[in-house]
């Protein structure tokens, strides 16, 4: 299903009363079953866009449309994994991932059926009894994305999720996350501030400017899966987000010095 997104801007107002202007005319199509990476300098407003997508943001006047239907508030047609997975440490995976479900009602037998299903579609069949705190930090991603799945979204928001994460660990889990997407065809939508990630997962690259962030341009990436990670040509895709990122880099800070 279609993810349009429709001139979104938004505005802050610090503690000290000043306004700030976070993102400013904010629009793309995310079309059904696209892998959509955005990438940006730090604290250009990444993290507040996928907010708005997911209804925890108000999106002011313009809005968000999956397929027909305007969203405007939360939805489990729009999953959302976090930075760091936030699991109940007093709940074994199973229960975990069954919580949602738990949530909405589901009676207790299909809730166990869907959930192991989850877990096996993430690769931790084997683990559903264990609690959060025997598993792994890139085992716990995975557990986190088996709670966004089980509810079937037809979006699923990725907010750098694997960046806390080791370097051969993070490169498992972005094969992991492709084998996934590949099978359940869902429209992904995931920030990132990882360059080489952005390449090797994205269909394209959103690339969003300093604050307030705009877009100023989208990085198709026609590549064929798999990948391979030291081709010429994704390298080639890599430096023109590097070059993108320094301009802007350069551009902020003498945005900076001009003001002072």
């Amino acid at each position: 299903m279609e993810l349009k997104i429709t001139d979104i801007s938004k505005s802050f107002t610090s503690t000290t009363g000043e306004r700030i202007e976070a993102l400013r005319h904010i629009s793309f199509t995310a079309s059904e079953g696209r892998f959509i990476c955005i990438i940006g300098p730090s604290g250009c407003g990444k993290t507040t866009l996928l907010r708005i997508i997911s209804g925890l943001e108000p999106s002011g006047e313009n809005g968000i449309m999956l397929g027909e239907r305007e969203l405007n508030s939360p939805t489990n047609e729009i999953g959302y994994i976090f930075q760091e997975p936030t699991l109940f440490p007093w709940r074994t995976l199973l229960k975990n991932v069954g919580f949602g479900l738990e949530i909405a009602g589901v009676e207790k037998h299909l809730r166990r059926q869907r959930a192991m299903a989850a877990l096996e579609l993430v690769e931790l069949q084997d683990f559903g009894d264990f609690y959060p705190k025997e598993i792994s930090g890139g085992m716990k991603q995975r557990v986190a994305l088996a709670m966004a799945l089980v509810v079937e979204p037809k979006v699923l928001l990725m907010d750098e999720p694997f960046a806390s994460l080791d370097c051969q660990t993070r490169n498992h889990m972005q094969a992991a996350l492709l084998r996934i997407w590949e099978k359940t065809g869902k429209t992904v939508i995931f920030v990132t501030h990882n360059v080489e990630e952005a390449a090797f997962l994205g269909d394209e690259i959103i690339c969003l400017t300093s604050r307030p962030a705009q877009i100023k341009k989208v990085v198709k990436v026609p590549l064929s899966r798999p990948r391979d990670r030291t081709s010429p040509e994704l390298n080639t895709i890599r430096k023109e987000i590097l070059t993108f990122l320094e301009e802007e880099r350069k551009a902020g800070r003498l945005s900076v010095g001009a003001s002072d």
